[in-house]
């Protein structure tokens, strides 16, 4: 094996090789045509068989000394070809292969010089471009904004719905549809998944990143992701389906536009997660009363062999939940629309399923892509309700702006402690910007705050229409499900927009009929399970709050105590503190 083949033992012994070599390059140099045109090979001409091939072996051996020697001269000519990528390598093919196929198949030695395919400089300059490719893989695609394009419109979508029906594998799977992640890393999270026996929850890792998750299978915080369609933005909010985490979800739910209520249709999924105590029940509840207007049921998990895209089954699971979706305050014929899928192999999301041909409507991201517009104030007051916050070169905040616009270096206040802050930079989706619109999930980064001086829940305004704060207001609320009676001095949790504060009912005002809405003359001693009642509410901390009939997004809450959802409701009027 010729010596320049391997890792030299020592530099000192490779610059000696080097200097022995100089002596020959100098004649070599001097005949060198330095203006030559670049080398284009012709990839369909005849396999050349070179002349020395059929000589003697001994001439062979020397000719090849002189191929190698012509090579090493070539070392910087093969670097710049590299890095032009003229010599382009298809990573399925492992680099030694590449090498091996040249020698194979000497093109001639001048042209082979010329082309740079010496074995030595190709394997070490070939290496280090593999192990850049493999690094750059992971980070999440942004897609490229051409400067004149129009900004298409921002959509929030939720995914809520029992523990395991589904919903961050729909994710994962739509963000591989629209090419958000690559081939390379879901086949990644595939061979993960196989060593820890869970091939099928590959997809959801796009959207549970973190370990415990992971291991457990179930999402705990509010994954994001985004996607786009021709006509719409999307961010995909993944809501925990564990009741556990059921605060995370109201807080994915309260910055959403549009729910889409996945449910399993396998046999005992569908009911378990339906009955008392599911959360299919509870979060439609939730969803609707954190503002969401529309809803898309995925009734996912079509393709387990207990249902095998039945149409008796996908009937079934519908005429269930239509009754308790109609309940809730959903119109069925203007805001619910029921299809089937299956988000592990992705049937229906996209394309048409042939395995069901009994649905005739869209698929699913065609389907959100043809929604009807959503009207937002822009023009209204600055409101953006703060889901989270943390450090990094400066105070960053998450949030989605409800009403109004921000841009750069505005000038906005932070309730309800009226700190001045000013806007540094802008990021709408990951993507920097210099202005947004309502409806968009923003990264801000402030300056004039501490990010400890900010709690989730806080609302930045403009300073010329603060919103309103307070601790004491009067509410109209439905009781939803509670055991005993409800009297004054009752307390609970209270999750108004994004913010979670402890509340105490102080008073009762009246009951409300439900049927006709007429208000009761005397005051209840206590309220119980589906009345409706108008009471006053006092919370513990100071909270930014608006009247329902101002601005909904943020005059809608509800009560919780002990994991469940007891109550919902809007806030009517709010009561100025008394000093």
């Amino acid at each position: 094996m010729d010596p320049r083949d391997t890792a030299p033992d020592s530099w000192e012994q490779e610059d000696d090789v080097e200097a022995t070599i100089d002596g020959q390059l100098e004649p070599a140099f001097t005949t060198l045509n330095v203006n030559a045109k670049p080398f284009v090979p012709n990839v369909n001409a005849a396999e050349f068989v070179p002349a020395f091939v059929k000589k003697a072996p001994s001439e062979n051996l020397d000719s090849g000394v002189a191929v190698e020697n012509n090579s090493t001269i070539e070392m910087s000519q093969s670097a710049a070809l590299l890095e032009n990528g003229d010599t382009e390598m298809s990573p399925e093919e492992p680099w030694d292969q590449k090498e091996a196929e040249p020698n194979e198949e000497e093109p001639g030695g001048g042209s082979c010089a010329d082309r740079g395919l010496a074995v030595p400089p190709t394997a070490e300059e070939i290496a280090p471009e593999i192990m850049e490719e493999e690094e750059e893989v992971p980070v999440p695609k942004v897609p490229l904004i051409q400067p004149n394009a129009p900004k298409k419109e921002h959509i929030n979508v939720v995914f809520i719905g029992h523990v395991d029906a589904g919903k961050s594998t729909i994710g994962g799977q739509i963000m591989y549809l629209t090419g958000m992640v690559d081939k390379r890393t879901l086949e990644k999270y595939e061979r993960e998944a196989k060593e820890k026996n869970r091939e099928t929850w590959y997809l959801s890792w796009a959207l549970d990143t973190n370990q415990e998750e992971r291991d457990k299978g179930k999402t705990v915080e509010v994954g994001r992701a985004y996607f786009e369609t021709d006509k719409k933005h999307f961010t995909i909010l993944d809501a925990p389906g564990h009741k556990s985490f059921v605060p995370n979800m109201i807080g994915g739910a309260s910055q959403a536009d549009l729910a889409v209520l996945v449910i399993s249709a396998r046999k005992g999924e569908f009911e378990t997660g339906f009955e008392k105590g599911g959360q299919t029940r509870e979060h439609a509840m939730l969803a609707k009363t954190a503002g969401v207007k529309h809803l898309v049921v995925l009734v996912n998990k079509m393709d387990d062999p207990t249902v095998n895209w039945s149409l008796e089954r996908y009937e079934e699971c519908k005429e269930k939940l239509l009754p308790f979706l109609k309940k809730v305050g959903f119109n069925p014929k203007k805001d619910i629309h029921f299809m089937p899928c299956s988000g592990l192999t992705g049937a229906n999301l996209k394309e048409p399923a042939d395995m069901c041909s009994w649905y005739t409507g869209l698929p699913f991201i065609p389907h959100l892509d043809n929604l009807p517009n959503f009207n937002r104030s822009s023009d209204g007051p600055v409101r953006l309700p703060i889901v989270d916050k943390y450090k990094d070169m400066g105070t960053v905040i998450l949030g989605k702006l409800e009403s109004g616009s921000i841009s750069k270096a505005q000038q906005l206040v932070m309730m309800p402690n009226r700190h001045v802050v000013e806007v540094l930079s802008l990021l709408s989706d990951d993507v920097e910007t210099d202005d947004a619109v309502a409806g968009e999930n923003l990264k801000l980064r402030l300056k004039g705050i501490e990010e400890e001086e900010i709690l989730p829940g806080f609302i930045l305004c403009n300073a010329e229409n603060l919103c309103h704060s307070g601790r004491t207001f009067d509410a109209q609320i439905v009781i939803i499900e509670h055991k005993s009676i409800i009297c004054p001095g009752y307390n609970a949790v209270l999750h108004i927009h994004t913010c979670i504060e402890e509340v105490q009912i102080t008073a009762l005002i009246c009951l409300v009929d439900k049927k006709t809405g007429e208000k009761s003359k005397t005051r209840p001693r206590f309220v119980k399970q589906d009345q409706v009642c108008i009471a006053r509410l006092r919370t513990a901390g100071t909270i930014c709050l608006e009247t329902f009939k101002d601005f909904p997004q943020m005059g809608r809450f509800t009560l919780r105590d002990e994991g469940k959802t007891i109550a919902i409701g809007k806030v009517l009027k709010l009561v100025p503190e008394r000093d």
